[in-house]
This record gives structure tokens, C-alpha cells and sequence, in this order.
């Protein structure tokens, strides 16, 4: 698995970055007679934003006008999944897996198990009682500090999400509406009822989440142009961004 640990300047090179290695996976397993191409990428928002999953509703899941009062940008991530606010103190991961090496993946309940079910472990193994609460969250002692999502190709698997280790959690609450689906355990409990952050500082769980994957060892050059390509065609415009209302 290749190690990319880059944080871009813009939110939409950071979003579209992460397709980008999902696209990048896909030609060279196309082209055949390489290595199997996986990735882990690690990179964390230098200011606040909000993310709203593939079909998500801006007006159903996201408190536009405070975003628009405060400057905090709504942009559409590739993969579904509901609204997630990120920013200074949420480590933002990312892997791509390939699934005629995990088969098993193609189910989306194993490949919420199986990803969610890795984390946890290394975490656990840092005496951090992580486990998987609903479909995609991950808890420990009820409180929610990771929320993820993913998104299937012919041949890969990109899954990714949040992890709260120093967020400022009301602003959760400023940016979100209650949101319109949720899982049991949450018990209709309000945002700052909900979350937590990570007793954890940032340099530590960067080793945890990185201790969890077989990394090849050297870091990976990102594909650049791909991600280019996409912030124009697609993140950097409103046809994408605003397209479900």
C-alpha cells in the first residue's frame, strides 16, 4: 500500500485528490501486468469546511446561511454518506483498496467491517476503546469521532472519513441541521451530545492510522494532473457543488 501524506492548498484540490488516486488505481489495474495499486492518504484542512456526501441536500443537512455568514465553504465529496463539517483538528484519511485482491470487499457491509474493524483495532491497541457504532461511525464510550463514507468501482474501493482529535465540536453544530437520517445508538441526541474528539495529539494518531495498513514504506508521488483535471470539470463548480439542493 503507498503512503501519501498531503494536505493541497484548496478544499476542492483536497476532494478531488482523493478520486484522483480512486481514478489512478483504476487505469493501472485497466492497463494490467503492474502491481496491485493501494493507497493510504492522510491530509488535514487548514480552515474549516463543510462536505456533503454525493445525493446529499445542502438545505436538508447544512446551515447554508451561517456557512455563508462565516465564509466556511459547502462543497460535494464523490462518495455518499451524509454532511460532515472538517477543519483544523479532524484528520482527514483516505484508502483506496483493490478488490480482486479483497474480494470480500465488494459486500458493503464487509467493507464497512473491514476498514472500520482495522481502525479500531489499532486504536485499541493504544488503549483507545474504538469500536463501530451504526453502518460507517466510529464511537468510543457512545461518542462519535469519526464519520465515513465510500465509493465503489469496477475494481476498487475508496473509503474515507473523518477522525476528531482537537475540533472545535460546536462548530458541528453551527454548520449542520439535525440531520435527517441516523443511526440507533445516536438516541436522537443533538450534535453536542454526539461527538467527541480523540484523547490523542495529532502526531500520535497520524502513527496510529499509519500503523494499521501494510505501507510499502515509501512515499507515493500523488497523481497531480488527475486531480487537476477534476477540480476543473468538476469541484470547483456549482453545477457539481449545488446540483441537489
Amino acid at each position: 500500500m503507498r503512503l501519501l501524506e498531503l494536505t493541497l492548498p484548496t478544499p476542492e484540490e483536497n476532494l478531488a485528490l482523493d478520486e484522483a488516486l480512486l481514478d489512478e488505481a483504476e487505469e493501472i489495474a485497466e492497463r494490467g501486468g503492474g502491481q496491485p495499486c493501494e493507497w493510504l492518504r492522510l491530509w488535514e484542512p487548514a480552515r474549516p469546511l463543510v462536505v456533503i456526501g454525493r445525493s446529499s441536500s445542502v438545505a436538508a443537512e447544512v446551515n447554508a446561511e451561517f456557512c455563508r455568514r462565516e465564509g466556511v465553504p459547502i462543497l460535494r465529496r464523490s462518495s455518499g454518506g451524509a454532511a460532515i463539517v472538517s477543519g483544523p483538528g479532524c484528520l482527514m484519511y483516505a484508502v483506496v483498496l483493490n478488490l480482486e485482491l479483497r474480494p470480500a470487499l465488494r459486500a458493503i457491509d464487509s467493507a464497512h467491517a473491514f476498514v472500520l474493524g482495522t481502525l479500531a483495532a489499532a486504536l485499541r491497541r493504544h488503549g483507545l476503546a474504538a469500536e463501530q457504532c451504526g453502518i460507517s461511525d466510529l464511537a468510543i464510550g457512545g461518542l462519535k469521532f469519526s464519520g465515513n463514507s465510500m465509493r465503489v468501482r469496477r475494481s476498487h474501493l475508496l473509503y474515507h472519513g473523518t477522525l476528531l482529535y482537537d475540533f472545535p465540536l460546536p462548530l458541528i453544530a453551527s454548520c449542520l441541521t439535525f440531520p435527517p437520517r441516523q443511526p440507533d445508538y445516536r438516541a436522537g441526541r443533538p450534535h453536542e451530545a454526539f461527538v467527541t474528539n480523540l484523547p490523542v495529539p495529532a502526531d500520535q494518531l497520524r502513527s496510529i492510522v499509519k500503523s494499521a495498513w501494510p505501507l510499502s514504506g515509501a512515499a507515493a508521488e500523488p497523481p497531480v494532473w488527475r486531480m487537476a483535471a477534476l477540480v476543473d470539470t468538476k469541484y470547483s463548480r456549482s453545477q457539481w457543488n449545488d446540483r441537489i439542493r
